[in-house]
């Protein structure tokens, strides 16, 4: 009977803080690329606009949103550099993660490989005294 790899809960815990990782990296990701969506949109609707100022109050209502326009472009620039910064971490922490776990992988296969043959050994000693009982029952009985 095949003996179960002795660190198969370390490496349980292995998979399980890499898939963890895995689920940090996308979860950034997505952030990432949702940040870059809304600055697209905000580019796309300063580009649309095309106000042409016909009294000082239109003016100066075009150069306000324009500015909050601006202000908010800042804002999702920091956000994007934020979060391209949380997509480098996360990114860094599922590598770490994935060696971690790709060693014990390892060692499991080659444990695995090791027991798959012990079995076969043992199989063949089976087989083998089987046939040596064989053979001197059948030498027996000729003798008789």
């Amino acid at each position: 009977m095949a003996r179960t790899f002795p660190l198969a809960g370390l490496l349980r815990l292995r998979q399980l803080q890499q898939d963890r990782a895995a689920g940090e990296l996308a979860a950034a990701n997505v952030r990432m690329q949702e940040t870059r969506e809304a600055r697209a949109g905000v580019y796309n609707a300063l580009e649309a606009s095309f106000s042409q100022p016909v009294d000082a109050t239109t003016m100066n209502a075009i150069a306000a949103a324009r500015s909050s326009s601006r202000g908010m472009l800042a804002d999702l620039n920091a956000l994007g550099t934020r979060h391209a910064a949380e997509v480098e971490a996360a990114r860094v922490e599922f590598s770490s993660a994935r060696a971690r776990s790709v060693g014990l992988e390892k060692l499991e296969g080659k444990f695995a490989e090791g027991e798959a043959a012990e079995d076969l050994r043992t199989e063949q000693t089976i087989l083998d005294e089987l046939a040596g009982s064989a053979w001197h029952r059948r030498q027996k009985e000729a003798k008789l």
